[in-house]
């Protein structure tokens, strides 16, 4: 099982869920509450399951497609740590992983 760290837009609240090799984060993070639409189901036409990854656990991702970067551009709020929660198919190389929910009221930063 793979270990993956939610945290509130706001930061107060952390949720640590298990989620077997090979799930897709935003499947993962949706079963777990929170609060990502994913309304293109994956198929990498809207932003909506944008997280923040963990700036520690970045490097630790495959880096992210020219479409990924390109609908990351669109993100309310994105970073330079911000991925695709649909990008991210769970490895053990990811056991740990801590995301961050965006906030929409955030300007855009590092992109």
């Amino acid at each position: 099982m793979i270990r993956v760290r939610f945290v509130s837009a706001d930061q107060t609240e952390t949720r640590e869920v298990a989620a077997a090799e090979g799930a897709i984060l935003l499947e993962v993070a949706q079963n777990a509450g929170q609060p990502l639409e994913g309304t293109c189901e994956g198929q990498m036409s809207c932003s909506t399951c944008h997280v923040i990854v963990a700036a520690e656990d970045f490097a630790r991702l495959p880096r992210a497609s020219e479409e990924e970067e390109d609908m990351l551009d669109l993100a309310i709020g994105a970073t330079r740590t911000s991925r695709l929660a649909c990008q991210i198919l769970l490895t053990a190389d990811l056991d740990g992983l801590t995301v961050r929910m965006p906030s929409e009221h955030r300007d855009m930063q590092g992109r």
